[in-house]
């Protein structure tokens, strides 16, 4: 197999597995150069790479490059000197460096009315949904067509079937305070860039009283969003849904308030 397959099949591997790394390709040279166009190095989570893009201390700024890449989710053209970084070369060259990531996964616990419609706008705007929910007569292909995945389980042992990493986003719309406590208390423990939980603030002082009680991380809780979604004046689940999918969105693209 050829390095560049071997890098086609890790690129593969990442996208069905749900982890991260980064692709820089020279797209453009001008005078001597090490690399010729077209060549591409991935850079993984971990650091290791596959491929070269000319070695020495380009390769090496690429690789840092690539890492901030894959942490903010931007791509980047860049460019390099290569007489003033190795003297071996002389000449330019320009690279572009993409995210390699599968699509950003919506977990969604309740399929009730806000639930379902979490679920039909988050797959418009391009996430993966998995929708989770104890009742059948809810969470069903019929009112759920656009889920990616459904699951028909209690809360409890549903959370041993999913895989949360740290692009994925975590709505908490079940039918009971008891029920969101417990989803909410997992959460917790996860790598999940956004949970979110819906309540009045009464309720929400109240779970979080006893999660902490429970031994939950206090800032882990200060990163929740809750009351879940922006505050839009909304008022029906179709709009309750807009402001979650909102605080979602802002949160996909680091667009919070510091």
């Amino acid at each position: 197999m050829s390095e560049m397959e071997d890098i086609y099949k890790a690129i593969n591997e990442i996208l069905q597995s749900g982890k991260r790394a980064s692709l820089a390709t020279v797209v453009s040279k001008q005078g001597s150069t090490p690399a010729p166009i077209g060549s591409k190095m991935l850079v993984l989570s971990n650091g290791d790479i596959l491929g070269t893009v000319g070695g020495g201390s380009i390769e090496a700024e690429v690789r840092q490059i690539a890492r901030k890449v894959m942490t903010e989710d931007s791509p980047r053209l860049v460019s390099f000197d290569l007489t003033e970084n190795d003297s071996i070369c002389g000449g330019s060259i320009s690279m572009f460096i993409e995210p390699i990531a599968s699509s950003e996964k919506v977990y969604v616990f309740g399929a009730g009315h806000v639930g379902q419609y979490v679920s039909k706008m988050a797959a418009m705007v391009g996430f993966k949904v998995i929708v989770i929910d104890d009742r059948e007569e809810y969470a069903n292909r019929e009112r759920l067509p656009e889920a990616h995945k459904i699951i028909v389980s209690d809360f409890m042992n549903s959370f041993e079937k999913l895989e949360i990493e740290d692009n994925s986003f975590i709505v908490i719309v079940t039918r009971g305070h008891a029920f969101d406590e417990q989803v909410l208390e997992w959460a917790c423990g996860t790598k999940a860039k956004y949970i979110g939980m819906i309540g009045s603030k009464a309720k929400i002082k109240s779970v979080f009283s006893n999660l902490k009680q429970k031994g939950v991380d206090d800032k882990r809780l200060d990163e929740v969003h809750a009351p879940i979604g922006l505050d839009i004046g909304s008022q029906t689940p179709s709009e309750i849904a807009v402001s979650i999918l909102a605080e979602i969105i802002q949160v996909r693209y680091h667009r919070e308030k510091k």
